[in-house]
């Protein structure tokens, strides 16, 4: 790894619902190359809020990781701050705003989580979108993430359920990333599919994209090795 990209921290974003643990693997394989730093996208109900508070924690100048709402938290920190992210990573991302279907479902979500049912939504709803094919029956996998969104709470999972819901659209920022940048997505990704992160790299102008097979939506836990690999590259 070049000398002048093991001095600049690499700042990773999780997912909704997720914690540290979905970089687990990233930061075993990548520690020992570069200082690595996880932002908190759990304390606010607003994606602007939520940009403010992880950039006023950051250093001045970072690579910048983000998986799913990470990702969404990402663009819109490079929003406020273009000038102090190095390289950009956006990985099973959704650029676009909630569709009124897409708020429909988060509202009657919501309504689950604060009648205590939270449990529920993660298992039935969550999980199975979650995983690739192949990964659907790996009970570690699937009790890892669920262990992190109970571990996160109802009351986390309001305030991201809101952010989310009430999210700008990032179609007019994506051709003013000027920075490296990595698109990379599971083949099966049902949330975020393919076809959404090929046109995200179309349009922002130094993006290279990388499509993962046998890999869902949770790319950094389900293909830790191939992740790895394209976040070397990319930090070189």
């Amino acid at each position: 790894m070049a000398e002048c990209i093991r001095s600049t921290p690499l700042l990773l974003l999780p997912g909704m619902m997720c914690d540290a643990g979905l970089w687990r693997a990233q930061e075993a394989e990548l520690g020992g190359e570069l200082p690595l730093l996880h932002g908190d996208i759990t304390g606010h109900d607003d994606i602007a809020a939520i940009a403010r508070g992880v950039l006023a924690g950051a250093p001045e100048r970072f690579a910048l990781a983000g998986l799913s709402m990470g990702g969404i938290v990402a663009l819109e920190m490079w929003r406020q701050a273009p000038e102090r992210i190095a390289r950009l990573a956006l990985l099973d991302t959704n650029f676009r705003a909630d569709t009124p279907q897409r708020r429909a479902v988060r509202d009657r979500q919501m309504a689950q989580a604060r009648r205590g049912e939270l449990g529920a939504i993660l298992r039935d709803e969550l999980k199975p979108n979650y995983l690739a094919s192949c990964h659907r029956d790996n009970r570690a996998l699937l009790d890892e993430v669920l262990y992190m969104g109970m571990g996160l709470g109802a009351e986390v999972f309001v305030r991201q359920s809101l952010a989310l819901r009430d999210r700008p659209d990032s179609t007019a920022t994506l051709p003013t990333i000027t920075c490296p940048t990595l698109v990379l997505c599971g083949e099966e990704d049902e949330l975020c599919p393919p076809s959404l992160h090929g046109e995200m790299a179309q349009r922002i102008p130094a993006a290279q994209l990388l499509v993962i097979p046998d890999c869902g939506h949770l790319a950094t836990m389900e293909q830790p090795g191939a992740v790895n690999a394209a976040l070397k590259k990319w930090l070189n």
